[in-house]
């Protein structure tokens, strides 16, 4: 029994080296935007509160940790939820249970205790290439999940409730014009489509593009940025209500080689309040390596944009929503992996912690990094802590 006990819970406490630390951002460092917007009701301040990198080649329950894309705390357990990416290629679509260990100076450790399937309406685990889960979020006790569905293979993207073991409940409606194409001349692009996802205090949910669909543009180059949408949905009905025009950056860097290849793209939303939230954008540059920023977003005053078609062919005036820069973190001596998940958590002393989440797309030079941030100061919350 103690055997089988040890075998199904993996225990990661990497701390970081003298050598790492001598080139990050110190512990305990504050990261401070008084004023966003020029608001300085909505000031945003964070201390940074350390790393716990998950090695590649890591195994739970004999099928490879990775991939993981989306991260939530669940208030109701004080664990969280990561869901991995994998497209049943290494293991069924699945997301795990960790518990993440923090000391009153740092996070310390991430110990994972369960994976669950996420299971088809029939109640069977998914095909190989058949979901691309992205997103995960705690919602009403349940699991709110997406996929970004196969663009080529024209399997469109979805959004999902389970329950908390993996079994199908529901699915929302699919807005006009997200829906894959042959032609590209409308839907969705190949693996750039529901990569956030965010429940907001009301009960909304806000459902994050990666990028722009093909009708609304091209996706962001060094010289331009996207227009992705946000769609914004009742979670009772699972109908869409609206849709705003998210702006995301262009390519902050060029590759190393004219060849090279890079790229920049919204990997995950949180919501702050009814009208705040996090974007995390990421991206990567050959030669240079990955970059993650995130931004403090404000969707009031969003023109609702559903009833346009194309975002490029229109007259009517659009007003985005608005954004921020309140974190680089490359910028701060922090080196990047391929950042996709975010989440507010709680330390058991009650303190708000920032997560930040990699997925290591199972590749043997990057891992499944978690940075942590204390929570000082942010829109819709009265927590003030040193």
């Amino acid at each position: 029994m103690m055997k089988k006990q040890l075998f199904h819970t993996v225990f990661f406490g990497l701390l970081l080296s003298s050598a790492m630390m001598a080139q990050a951002l110190e512990i305990g460092a504050k990261i401070n935007t008084p004023c966003p917007f020029g608001e300085c009701s909505n000031g945003f301040e964070l201390s940074y509160f350390g790393e716990v990198d998950v090695p590649t080649n890591t195994f739970f329950q004999n099928v490879e940790v990775g991939g993981l894309s989306g991260i939530d705390y669940d208030p109701n357990t004080g664990h969280y939820i990561a869901i991995s990416d994998d497209r049943s290629e290494k293991g069924p679509t699945r997301f795990y249970t960790l518990s993440l260990d923090f000391t009153k100076e740092s996070l310390k450790a991430v110990h994972i205790l369960k994976s669950t399937t996420l299971l088809t309406k029939q109640g069977k685990p998914f095909g190989k290439m058949m979901a691309d889960s992205e997103s995960i979020r705690v919602f009403n006790g349940k699991v709110l999940w997406t996929s970004e569905g196969w663009g080529s293979h024209e399997i469109p993207p979805f959004v999902r409730i389970a329950d908390m073991n993996g079994h199908f409940i529901r699915e929302f409606t699919l807005p006009k014009g997200f829906a894959p194409t042959k032609n590209h001349k409308s839907g969705i692009r190949d693996n750039l489509a529901f990569e956030g996802s965010t429940v907001l205090p009301d009960g909304d949910i806000l459902i994050g593009m990666e990028t722009a669909l093909y009708q609304d543009g091209p996706i962001s180059s060094l010289l331009h940025g996207s227009l992705a949408r946000i769609i914004r949905y009742n979670a009772q009905t699972g109908k869409p209500k609206a849709e705003y025009v998210y702006p995301v950056s262009p390519i902050p860097q060029a590759a190393a080689t004219a060849k090279g290849g890079n790229d920049n793209g919204v990997s995950e939303i949180y919501a702050l309040d009814n009208t705040h939230y996090l974007a995390l954008e990421r991206g990567w540059a050959e030669g240079v390596g990955n970059y993650a920023k995130l931004f403090l977003v404000d969707i009031s005053g969003a023109t609702d944009v559903s009833n346009i078609a194309s975002l490029i062919h229109t007259k009517q005036r659009i007003v985005p929503v608005r954004k921020t820069l309140v974190l680089n973190i490359r910028a701060l001596g922090i080196k990047p992996d391929n950042l996709e998940g975010i989440t507010i958590g709680k330390t058991k002393a009650g303190q708000e912690v920032l997560i930040i989440e990699a997925d290591n797309n199972f590749n043997k030079h990057e891992t499944n990094q978690f940075l942590a941030f204390k929570v000082l100061k942010r829109p819709g919350s009265n927590q003030s802590a040193n």
